[in-house]
């Protein structure tokens, strides 16, 4: 099983990637997981309507560039479907039972995605109503990704 995590910029506190090397380092008994960041555009803290688009279409520019062919792709959104931990778990057996076996989450930068990556992905998976710092979505992300095959291998987990 391969799982990739396709995100907008870098992740630039230490607590962050200390978090990020620790979740990368338990997922590795469970998949093989890779992580490819692509540059974030720089916003004006005012910048509106076209600045935002734009921001948008060239990021999505360049995630669609290094989303591989023949993979299950799942964009996370806000308006995605949302699931419990065990949900999740369980479609991931799923999906990887159906023959996925690459599948890659994509996050977006501090606007979100544009239409176009959205359109790519398979699905859209919603962790929350929230909105989260992009940085700290990875962790999250990595987090339940961890916790699900914990679920899924039927070992302990904390609820």
């Amino acid at each position: 099983m391969k799982v990739t995590v396709l995100a907008v910029g870098k992740v630039k506190e230490k607590f962050y990637r200390d978090a990020l090397a620790e979740y990368q380092k338990r997922l590795g008994r469970y998949c093989s997981l890779s992580v490819v960041e692509v540059e974030d555009e720089k916003t004006q803290q005012d910048a509106r309507g076209a600045e935002d688009a734009m921001v948008l279409e060239k990021e999505a520019k360049r995630l669609l560039t290094r989303l591989p062919k023949d993979v299950y792709c799942i964009a996370l959104a806000i308006d995605g479907k949302k699931m419990d931990s065990i949900a999740f778990s369980q479609h991931m057996e799923k999906l990887w039972g159906m023959g996925n076996s690459h599948i890659v989450f994509v996050i977006g930068g501090s606007l979100g995605l544009h239409p176009s990556v959205l359109e790519a992905a398979d699905e859209k998976l919603s962790f929350s109503d929230m909105t989260f710092p992009h940085q700290l979505m990875r962790v999250i992300l990595l987090e339940q990704l961890y916790r699900g095959f914990r679920i899924a291998n039927h070992e302990p987990y904390h609820k």
